[in-house]
């Protein structure tokens, strides 16, 4: 026979949980669009000062100051826009040390920032190996290494890893590979930053309904689904939430580790 719950333990439906971030810094690598700009979006209503990182290349500068603005007008002094080339290490010491300048210090990183050039090995340049190597991996090691500098205790480190690193898609011998060692990385700072309480995950998604997944054909979008159990492709929204729990005090005992945010998939 079952017990029933005690009087004064209120049934799942009518518990809530609030994640609040107030108080808090977070920097978001490539925020001027996609999800990046929704993990902007995401740590604002959790109550973040939000900062949002642009390489200045095209639009992505003006894109970013909408989003601040946006930001602005719902929580004055809440969001502020930082370029900086992730690939470029004084680029990013400078973005560090403007941060702590004007913010105080960091409490969260989230190392979105990245690149694709996709062609076969035996096709690839050597620039382009060398392109994504420098934004994908390196730039993820930078912003760790400076960010280290201004973080605080207690905070947290999320960095993109992917499905590609996992399935190993044609064409993408230099992302596959430069997201198989973000999330190393991510291993071994959740070792190194541990003595100061900073957790470093990695998150590591399928396909996303992005601008980016838009172009790819129809035909592929079809076979591409068949090895989802959710039948469909993920949003911006399902990835921020994620980053956003890694980060939050629900997670203060995830580390090392990589998330898996793909519908399922096991192609």
């Amino acid at each position: 026979m079952q017990n029933d719950p005690p009087n004064d333990f209120p049934p799942f439906a009518t518990m809530s949980l609030t994640i609040d971030l107030s108080g808090r810094n977070v920097l978001i690598t490539g925020a001027s669009q996609g999800i990046g700009a929704q993990v902007a979006r995401t740590f604002h209503a959790a109550g973040a000062t939000v900062i949002l990182n642009h390489p200045n290349l095209g639009q992505t500068g003006a894109d970013a100051d909408l989003i601040a603005a946006e930001l602005n007008a719902r929580r004055l002094d809440s969001a502020l826009v930082i370029a900086a080339d992730v690939s470029d290490a004084e680029s990013v010491r400078a973005m560090m040390q403007e941060i702590k300048e004007k913010c105080g210090g960091l409490d969260y990183l989230v190392n979105n920032a990245a690149i694709i050039k996709d062609r076969t090995i035996a096709k690839m340049g050597l620039d382009e190996w060398q392109a994504v190597m420098d934004v994908n991996l390196s730039g993820v090691f930078y912003c760790c290494k400076f960010g280290l500098e201004i973080m605080r205790d207690h905070g947290a480190v999320v960095s993109f890893g992917s499905i590609a690193a996992i399935q190993g898609f044609f064409g993408q011998a230099n992302y596959a590979a430069a997201k198989a060692g973000v999330q190393a990385m991510m291993r071994v700072l959740s070792r190194e930053a541990a003595r100061k309480q900073i957790r470093a995950n990695a998150i590591a998604p399928g396909v996303i309904e992005t601008s980016m997944a838009a172009t790819i054909p129809e035909n592929v979008r079809a076979e591409m689904m068949k090895n989802i159990p959710l039948a469909r492709f993920g949003t911006t929204e399902e990835v921020a939430n994620v980053v956003l729990f890694l980060c939050s005090p629900l997670a203060s005992y995830i580390t090392g580790q990589t998330i898996e945010i793909n519908g399922g998939w096991r192609g």
